[in-house]
């Protein structure tokens, strides 16, 4: 087992490795530059050498890169040009802190909600209980979340005047956005886990079970559930990943600032520094969250974690 996470580590670091060099030389591919070329063409000649030796631009590509790749493991990923020489270490981690607690209620609201409809319409198979499930999961798939948002702050801000519109000051701001996140995530999450279940309760130890008197919640939560997991536990990694890195739309409805927004603009300008930044911490985020899922399968199903001892 300590051999498989050494191994899933190594390929981590690998993964973080290529993609940072990829996007480092597409972003000096692409035209243009860091800088406002109305602004800089202001400048004198010798300014404007200043300028792009102040940030390292005036070396060869190739020499920038193995000077950021040194920085980077020492956990300096450069200035930005677009926010005024500020550290990019200190920009992400001002704009993760917003989106992380969107996201991290939207997938909690999310999960908790969606594994009980899903529970519920797998029970109550062919009900009401049941299509009602799956009308809520075609509603939740289908909508847009920004379309989503922009009912919720009608509804909510400005016709009950319950909840802030569209200001980050307090707590409560978070919730608005938080819901309308959660609406896909219950969706997706409430309809595997019924297609799950449905399979898992015709297999035989579930009619066992039955027939040693077990009781039905017994079965459901005990048996049914946790073999009904590792699907879940698959999409789950994706929608962690999506949801908690923020979404444009809904950070916009509700001015959050997070870093989908800041994604955006930092692209519009050119700002390499910030970009790559934002690239490696989507990039190590989700593969830290793939690990955690692979982990994950081995504590719900044995078996992996019989064959994982054996590599």
């Amino acid at each position: 087992m300590k051999t498989y996470i050494l191994k899933r580590i190594a390929y981590l670091f690998v993964t973080l490795l290529v993609i940072m060099t990829a996007t480092f030389f597409l972003m000096h591919s692409l035209p243009g530059t860091p800088f406002d070329e109305d602004k800089i063409s202001k400048l004198s000649p010798e300014q404007q050498r200043q300028i792009y030796a102040s940030y390292g631009l005036d070396q060869p590509v190739h020499v920038q890169y193995f000077k950021y790749l040194g920085n980077v493991f020492q956990g300096d990923f450069g200035t930005s040009t677009l926010y005024a020489g500020h550290p990019v270490r200190n920009i992400l981690m001002s704009r993760i802190v917003p989106s992380a607690i969107v996201g991290i209620q939207a997938v909690l609201i999310g999960l908790a909600i969606g594994l009980l409809l899903g529970v519920v319409a797998a029970y109550r198979h062919n009900t009401s209980l049941d299509y009602l499930t799956m009308v809520i999961s075609v509603l939740g798939i289908s909508v847009p979340n920004f379309v989503v948002a922009a009912l919720l702050q009608y509804l909510f801000g400005l016709k009950w005047g319950l909840l802030p519109v569209a200001y980050w000051e307090s707590y409560s701001s978070s919730v608005l956005p938080s819901l309308a996140l959660s609406f896909g995530v219950i969706a997706q999450i409430a309809r595997f886990i019924r297609t799950e279940m449905l399979t898992v309760l015709q297999q035989d130890y579930i009619l066992m079970a039955k027939s040693k008197g077990l009781s039905p919640v017994r079965i459901l939560l005990r048996h049914a559930l946790r073999n009904s997991m590792l699907p879940v536990l698959t999409i789950l990694g994706a929608i962690t990943v999506n949801v908690l890195t923020g979404s444009l739309a809904v950070e916009s409805i509700y001015s959050v600032p997070g870093i989908g927004s800041l994604f955006v603009d930092t692209i519009k300008a050119n700002d390499y520094s910030t970009i790559i930044g934002l690239t490696v911490f989507y990039s190590a985020f989700y593969v830290v969250v793939i690990l955690i899922i692979d982990l994950l399968y081995c504590v719900i199903d044995p078996r992996i974690r019989l064959a994982s001892a054996k590599e």
